[in-house]
């Protein structure tokens, strides 16, 4: 498995999943059952912000992991979408881009056989190495999330 090649695809696949939608679209509640597009989107920010401080640690770059910690709280994914409550869909998109960007550039800078280590990554389970957490709790997750919204997207065009 190639890792780097999963985060970018996954990052594609969120962008397709919003590109060349209204703005004012972004605000309505129903990609869940609580969250707007906007809101999903600020969550997988958030969620991006935990990787590139999870990908830190393998380069010595961090030696607290503060999100990490925060995204084991079950409030977690509230609280952040709380916190880019105010800010416009352009800023959310754009904090998620510049997320993803962040943890491309860590990744490069890891080995492919770091990635591949089992039990580098014992808080996710000893059995796993760091290429199972990319691909299940980031690239699965981003594409469950970029259903929704189209599924979202789609009722948004019908009710028109």
């Amino acid at each position: 498995m190639n890792a780097k090649d999963i985060m970018h695809y996954g990052h594609q696949t969120v962008l397709a999943a919003v590109a060349e939608m209204p703005v004012d679209t972004w605000e309505v509640v129903g990609a869940t059952t609580a969250w707007s597009i906007k809101d999903v989107v600020a969550h997988l920010a958030s969620s991006e912000l935990v990787l590139a401080e999870v990908l830190a640690t393998f380069l010595g770059d961090a030696t607290s992991t503060p999100m990490l910690e925060r995204y084991r709280d079950a409030r977690f994914n509230d609280d952040e979408v709380e916190k880019r409550r105010a800010n416009s869909p352009v800023e959310v998109l754009a904090e998620y881009s510049a997320a993803c960007q962040q943890v491309m550039e860590l990744a490069a800078r890891i080995p492919a056989d770091d990635f591949r280590q089992v039990g580098t990554i014992s808080w996710y389970g000893p059995e796993y190495a760091l290429d199972d957490f990319v691909v299940y709790a980031f690239y699965g997750h981003k594409r469950e999330h970029c259903a929704q919204i189209k599924m979202h997207r789609r009722k948004l065009k019908r009710d028109k």
